[in-house]
Protein backbone atom coordinates (compact mmCIF):
# COMPACT_ATOMS: atom_id res chain seq x y z
CA UNK A 1 0.00 0.00 0.00
CA UNK A 2 1.20 3.52 -0.74
CA UNK A 3 3.71 2.37 -3.39
CA UNK A 4 2.17 2.50 -6.86
CA UNK A 5 5.20 1.08 -8.67
CA UNK A 6 5.36 -2.01 -6.45
CA UNK A 7 1.60 -2.47 -6.67
CA UNK A 8 1.54 -2.35 -10.49
CA UNK A 9 4.60 -4.63 -10.66
CA UNK A 10 3.11 -7.36 -8.48
CA UNK A 11 -0.23 -7.22 -10.35
CA UNK A 12 1.50 -7.62 -13.71
CA UNK A 13 3.80 -10.38 -12.43
CA UNK A 14 1.08 -12.44 -10.77
CA UNK A 15 -1.21 -11.94 -13.77
CA UNK A 16 1.47 -13.36 -16.07
CA UNK A 17 2.11 -16.32 -13.73
CA UNK A 18 -1.63 -17.06 -13.43
CA UNK A 19 -2.06 -16.80 -17.21
CA UNK A 20 0.81 -19.23 -17.76
CA UNK A 21 -0.66 -21.77 -15.31
CA UNK A 22 -4.25 -21.58 -16.61
CA UNK A 23 -3.25 -21.48 -20.29
CA UNK A 24 -1.09 -24.60 -20.06
CA UNK A 25 -3.69 -26.41 -17.98
CA UNK A 26 -6.38 -25.55 -20.54
CA UNK A 27 -4.25 -26.86 -23.42
CA UNK A 28 -3.65 -30.09 -21.50
CA UNK A 29 -7.37 -30.60 -20.86
CA UNK A 30 -8.13 -29.82 -24.52
CA UNK A 31 -5.62 -32.42 -25.73
CA UNK A 32 -7.02 -35.05 -23.37
CA UNK A 33 -10.52 -34.29 -24.61
CA UNK A 34 -9.45 -34.87 -28.20
CA UNK A 35 -8.16 -38.36 -27.38
CA UNK A 36 -11.73 -39.64 -26.85
CA UNK A 37 -13.53 -37.36 -29.33
CA UNK A 38 -14.90 -40.44 -31.14
CA UNK A 39 -16.70 -41.53 -27.95
CA UNK A 40 -18.19 -38.08 -27.45
CA UNK A 41 -19.55 -38.06 -31.01
CA UNK A 42 -21.00 -41.59 -30.67
CA UNK A 43 -23.31 -41.01 -27.73
CA UNK A 44 -26.06 -43.59 -28.38
CA UNK A 45 -24.32 -46.85 -27.30
CA UNK A 46 -24.04 -47.51 -23.56
CA UNK A 47 -21.41 -50.24 -23.76
CA UNK A 48 -18.34 -50.79 -25.93
CA UNK A 49 -17.14 -54.35 -26.51
CA UNK A 50 -13.65 -55.06 -27.86
CA UNK A 51 -10.62 -57.31 -27.69
CA UNK A 52 -9.34 -57.71 -24.10
CA UNK A 53 -5.88 -56.45 -25.14
CA UNK A 54 -7.10 -53.04 -26.33
CA UNK A 55 -5.29 -50.30 -24.36
CA UNK A 56 -7.02 -47.16 -25.68
CA UNK A 57 -9.52 -46.09 -28.28
CA UNK A 58 -7.11 -46.04 -31.25
CA UNK A 59 -5.51 -49.37 -30.31
CA UNK A 60 -7.62 -51.43 -32.72
CA UNK A 61 -7.41 -55.21 -32.43
CA UNK A 62 -9.90 -56.72 -34.91
CA UNK A 63 -12.54 -59.28 -33.93
CA UNK A 64 -14.60 -61.82 -35.83
CA UNK A 65 -17.82 -60.41 -37.26
CA UNK A 66 -19.82 -63.07 -35.40
CA UNK A 67 -18.87 -61.46 -32.07
CA UNK A 68 -21.66 -58.91 -32.52
CA UNK A 69 -24.19 -61.78 -32.56
CA UNK A 70 -22.73 -63.22 -29.35
CA UNK A 71 -22.97 -59.85 -27.60
CA UNK A 72 -26.53 -59.41 -28.84
CA UNK A 73 -27.51 -62.72 -27.25
CA UNK A 74 -26.37 -61.70 -23.75
CA UNK A 75 -29.25 -61.14 -21.34
CA UNK A 76 -29.87 -57.45 -20.75
CA UNK A 77 -28.58 -56.23 -24.12
CA UNK A 78 -31.22 -54.38 -26.12
CA UNK A 79 -29.20 -54.26 -29.34
CA UNK A 80 -25.61 -54.62 -30.49
CA UNK A 81 -24.19 -53.46 -33.83
CA UNK A 82 -20.78 -53.92 -35.50
CA UNK A 83 -18.54 -50.93 -36.05
CA UNK A 84 -15.36 -50.45 -38.05
CA UNK A 85 -12.70 -47.85 -37.22
CA UNK A 86 -9.38 -47.64 -39.00
CA UNK A 87 -6.85 -45.50 -40.84
CA UNK A 88 -6.97 -45.55 -44.64
CA UNK A 89 -5.20 -43.48 -47.28
CA UNK A 90 -7.41 -41.33 -49.47
CA UNK A 91 -6.27 -40.36 -52.96
CA UNK A 92 -7.76 -37.10 -54.19
CA UNK A 93 -8.49 -36.09 -57.78
CA UNK A 94 -5.20 -34.17 -58.02
CA UNK A 95 -3.19 -37.23 -56.95
CA UNK A 96 -2.59 -36.11 -53.35
CA UNK A 97 -2.66 -38.78 -50.63
CA UNK A 98 -4.04 -38.17 -47.15
CA UNK A 99 -4.48 -40.56 -44.21
CA UNK A 100 -8.05 -40.49 -42.92
CA UNK A 101 -10.04 -42.02 -40.06
CA UNK A 102 -12.71 -44.22 -41.63
CA UNK A 103 -15.71 -45.22 -39.52
CA UNK A 104 -18.06 -47.96 -40.73
CA UNK A 105 -21.63 -47.89 -39.38
CA UNK A 106 -24.15 -50.70 -39.19
CA UNK A 107 -25.78 -50.98 -42.64
CA UNK A 108 -29.35 -51.34 -41.36
CA UNK A 109 -29.52 -48.83 -38.50
CA UNK A 110 -26.58 -46.46 -39.20
CA UNK A 111 -26.09 -46.25 -35.43
CA UNK A 112 -23.00 -44.26 -34.48
CA UNK A 113 -23.31 -41.65 -37.20
CA UNK A 114 -22.01 -38.08 -36.86
CA UNK A 115 -23.87 -35.94 -34.30
CA UNK A 116 -24.54 -33.11 -36.76
CA UNK A 117 -25.05 -33.20 -40.50
CA UNK A 118 -24.32 -29.86 -42.19
CA UNK A 119 -25.07 -30.90 -45.77
CA UNK A 120 -26.84 -33.96 -47.11
CA UNK A 121 -28.34 -36.64 -44.86
CA UNK A 122 -27.21 -39.72 -42.96
CA UNK A 123 -29.52 -41.98 -44.97
CA UNK A 124 -27.59 -41.01 -48.12
CA UNK A 125 -24.87 -43.44 -46.97
CA UNK A 126 -27.03 -46.24 -48.40
CA UNK A 127 -26.23 -45.02 -51.91
CA UNK A 128 -23.50 -46.71 -53.92
CA UNK A 129 -19.92 -45.79 -52.83
CA UNK A 130 -21.29 -43.09 -50.50
CA UNK A 131 -19.23 -41.41 -47.75
CA UNK A 132 -19.76 -38.46 -45.40
CA UNK A 133 -16.78 -36.26 -44.51
CA UNK A 134 -16.29 -33.87 -41.60
CA UNK A 135 -16.26 -30.18 -42.44
CA UNK A 136 -12.75 -29.48 -41.14
CA UNK A 137 -11.26 -32.28 -43.25
CA UNK A 138 -13.24 -31.29 -46.35
CA UNK A 139 -12.05 -27.68 -46.13
CA UNK A 140 -8.53 -28.54 -45.00
CA UNK A 141 -6.45 -31.63 -45.71
CA UNK A 142 -8.88 -33.05 -48.30
CA UNK A 143 -9.29 -29.78 -50.18
CA UNK A 144 -7.93 -29.37 -53.71
CA UNK A 145 -5.35 -26.69 -54.47
CA UNK A 146 -5.58 -25.04 -57.88
CA UNK A 147 -2.45 -23.98 -59.82
CA UNK A 148 -3.00 -20.38 -58.68
CA UNK A 149 -2.85 -21.49 -55.02
CA UNK A 150 -6.58 -21.22 -54.35
CA UNK A 151 -8.05 -23.89 -52.06
CA UNK A 152 -11.26 -25.60 -53.18
CA UNK A 153 -13.02 -27.52 -50.35
CA UNK A 154 -14.41 -30.99 -51.00
CA UNK A 155 -18.16 -30.83 -51.59
CA UNK A 156 -21.12 -33.09 -52.23
CA UNK A 157 -20.74 -34.93 -55.52
CA UNK A 158 -16.94 -34.95 -55.50
CA UNK A 159 -15.12 -38.26 -55.71
CA UNK A 160 -11.91 -39.71 -54.33
CA UNK A 161 -10.29 -43.11 -53.86
CA UNK A 162 -10.00 -45.11 -50.67
CA UNK A 163 -7.58 -48.01 -51.08
CA UNK A 164 -8.18 -47.95 -54.87
CA UNK A 165 -11.97 -47.96 -54.41
CA UNK A 166 -14.18 -45.12 -55.63
CA UNK A 167 -15.89 -43.04 -52.93
CA UNK A 168 -18.53 -40.36 -53.56
CA UNK A 169 -19.15 -37.56 -51.07
CA UNK A 170 -22.86 -37.43 -50.18
CA UNK A 171 -22.69 -35.30 -47.04
CA UNK A 172 -20.67 -32.97 -44.85
CA UNK A 173 -20.82 -33.41 -41.07
CA UNK A 174 -19.44 -31.74 -37.97
CA UNK A 175 -17.56 -33.75 -35.35
CA UNK A 176 -15.08 -32.98 -32.59
CA UNK A 177 -11.44 -32.56 -33.60
CA UNK A 178 -9.39 -35.72 -33.17
CA UNK A 179 -6.03 -36.01 -31.39
CA UNK A 180 -4.15 -36.31 -34.71
CA UNK A 181 -6.47 -33.80 -36.49
CA UNK A 182 -7.02 -36.22 -39.36
CA UNK A 183 -10.10 -36.05 -41.62
CA UNK A 184 -13.00 -38.25 -40.49
CA UNK A 185 -14.94 -40.27 -43.08
CA UNK A 186 -18.22 -42.09 -42.35
CA UNK A 187 -19.59 -44.93 -44.44
CA UNK A 188 -21.45 -48.20 -43.95
CA UNK A 189 -19.79 -51.18 -42.28
CA UNK A 190 -19.93 -53.41 -45.35
CA UNK A 191 -18.44 -50.69 -47.55
CA UNK A 192 -15.73 -49.92 -44.97
CA UNK A 193 -14.64 -53.56 -45.02
CA UNK A 194 -14.31 -53.27 -48.81
CA UNK A 195 -12.25 -50.09 -48.52
CA UNK A 196 -10.00 -51.62 -45.86
CA UNK A 197 -7.10 -53.95 -46.72
CA UNK A 198 -8.25 -57.55 -46.71
CA UNK A 199 -7.81 -59.28 -43.37
CA UNK A 200 -9.40 -62.27 -41.74
CA UNK A 201 -10.86 -60.08 -38.99
CA UNK A 202 -12.16 -56.54 -39.60
CA UNK A 203 -14.59 -55.84 -36.76
CA UNK A 204 -13.20 -53.07 -34.53
CA UNK A 205 -15.90 -52.64 -31.87
CA UNK A 206 -19.34 -53.87 -30.94
CA UNK A 207 -21.52 -50.96 -29.82
CA UNK A 208 -24.31 -52.12 -27.52
CA UNK A 209 -27.31 -50.62 -25.77
CA UNK A 210 -28.58 -51.88 -22.42
CA UNK A 211 -32.23 -52.60 -21.78
CA UNK A 212 -34.09 -50.21 -19.45
CA UNK A 213 -33.35 -50.56 -15.73
CA UNK A 214 -30.15 -52.50 -16.43
CA UNK A 215 -27.06 -51.70 -14.36
CA UNK A 216 -24.31 -50.98 -16.89
CA UNK A 217 -21.42 -52.28 -14.77
CA UNK A 218 -23.27 -55.52 -14.05
CA UNK A 219 -24.09 -55.95 -17.73
CA UNK A 220 -20.45 -55.33 -18.70
CA UNK A 221 -19.38 -58.03 -16.24
CA UNK A 222 -21.96 -60.42 -17.73
CA UNK A 223 -20.69 -59.76 -21.27
CA UNK A 224 -17.11 -60.45 -20.17
CA UNK A 225 -18.14 -63.71 -18.51
CA UNK A 226 -20.15 -65.02 -21.48
CA UNK A 227 -18.04 -63.83 -24.42
CA UNK A 228 -14.53 -63.50 -23.04
CA UNK A 229 -14.28 -60.02 -24.54
CA UNK A 230 -13.62 -56.70 -22.82
CA UNK A 231 -16.72 -54.59 -22.16
CA UNK A 232 -16.64 -51.01 -20.90
CA UNK A 233 -19.16 -48.29 -20.31
CA UNK A 234 -18.56 -45.01 -22.12
CA UNK A 235 -17.02 -43.44 -19.01
CA UNK A 236 -14.79 -46.47 -18.38
CA UNK A 237 -13.57 -46.51 -21.98
CA UNK A 238 -12.86 -42.77 -21.77
CA UNK A 239 -10.91 -43.24 -18.53
CA UNK A 240 -8.96 -46.14 -20.08
CA UNK A 241 -7.86 -43.91 -22.95
CA UNK A 242 -6.85 -41.03 -20.69
CA UNK A 243 -4.82 -43.33 -18.43
CA UNK A 244 -2.92 -44.63 -21.46
CA UNK A 245 -1.94 -41.14 -22.64
CA UNK A 246 -1.05 -40.11 -19.09
CA UNK A 247 1.16 -43.15 -18.58
CA UNK A 248 2.84 -43.68 -21.95
CA UNK A 249 3.23 -40.17 -23.37
CA UNK A 250 5.19 -37.12 -22.24
CA UNK A 251 2.16 -34.83 -22.37
CA UNK A 252 1.44 -34.63 -18.60
CA UNK A 253 5.12 -34.20 -17.68
CA UNK A 254 5.72 -31.41 -20.21
CA UNK A 255 2.64 -29.43 -19.25
CA UNK A 256 3.22 -30.14 -15.55
CA UNK A 257 6.72 -28.67 -15.70
CA UNK A 258 5.37 -25.51 -17.34
CA UNK A 259 2.69 -25.15 -14.67
CA UNK A 260 5.26 -25.58 -11.88
CA UNK A 261 7.53 -22.98 -13.51
CA UNK A 262 4.61 -20.57 -13.67
CA UNK A 263 3.97 -21.12 -9.97
CA UNK A 264 7.65 -20.51 -9.15
CA UNK A 265 7.62 -17.31 -11.25
CA UNK A 266 4.64 -16.06 -9.26
CA UNK A 267 6.36 -16.83 -5.94
CA UNK A 268 9.60 -15.14 -7.02
CA UNK A 269 7.86 -11.99 -8.27
CA UNK A 270 5.65 -11.72 -5.18
CA UNK A 271 8.59 -12.31 -2.83
CA UNK A 272 10.81 -9.71 -4.46
CA UNK A 273 8.01 -7.15 -4.66
CA UNK A 274 6.80 -7.54 -1.07
CA UNK A 275 10.30 -7.50 0.41
CA UNK A 276 11.33 -4.09 1.69
CA UNK A 277 15.11 -3.84 2.37
CA UNK A 278 16.20 -2.40 5.70
CA UNK A 279 19.27 -0.18 5.90
CA UNK A 280 19.90 -1.28 9.49
CA UNK A 281 20.22 -4.98 8.65
CA UNK A 282 22.27 -5.48 5.48
CA UNK A 283 22.98 -9.12 6.35
CA UNK A 284 19.25 -9.90 6.62
CA UNK A 285 18.64 -8.21 3.29
CA UNK A 286 21.29 -10.37 1.61
CA UNK A 287 19.96 -13.58 3.19
CA UNK A 288 16.41 -12.96 1.95
CA UNK A 289 17.18 -11.64 -1.53
CA UNK A 290 19.88 -14.11 -2.51
CA UNK A 291 17.57 -17.19 -2.76
CA UNK A 292 15.14 -15.15 -4.83
CA UNK A 293 17.95 -14.12 -7.18
CA UNK A 294 18.95 -17.78 -7.56
CA UNK A 295 15.35 -18.73 -8.41
CA UNK A 296 15.18 -15.91 -10.95
CA UNK A 297 18.41 -17.06 -12.64
CA UNK A 298 17.10 -20.64 -12.77
CA UNK A 299 13.82 -19.56 -14.36
CA UNK A 300 15.61 -17.43 -16.97
CA UNK A 301 17.90 -20.35 -17.88
CA UNK A 302 14.92 -22.74 -18.21
CA UNK A 303 13.05 -20.27 -20.42
CA UNK A 304 16.08 -19.88 -22.69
Amino acid sequence: MGNRARYIGIIIGLTFASLLITQQSAIFVGLMTRTFAFLSDTALPDIWVMDPKVQYIDDIKPLKETESIRVRSVEGVAWAVPMYKGLLKARLSNGTFQTCIVIGLDDETLIGGPPRILQGSLSALRRSDAVIINDVGAAGKLATFLPNGKRVPLKIGDTMELNDHRAVVVGICQVQRTFQSQPVIYTTYSRATIFAPRERKLLSFVAAKAKPDQDLRTLCHRIREETGLAAYTRDEFRALTIRYYMKYTGIPINFGITVVLGFIVGIAIAGQTFFRPSSTSPLKTFVILEPLRQWARLIVCCCK
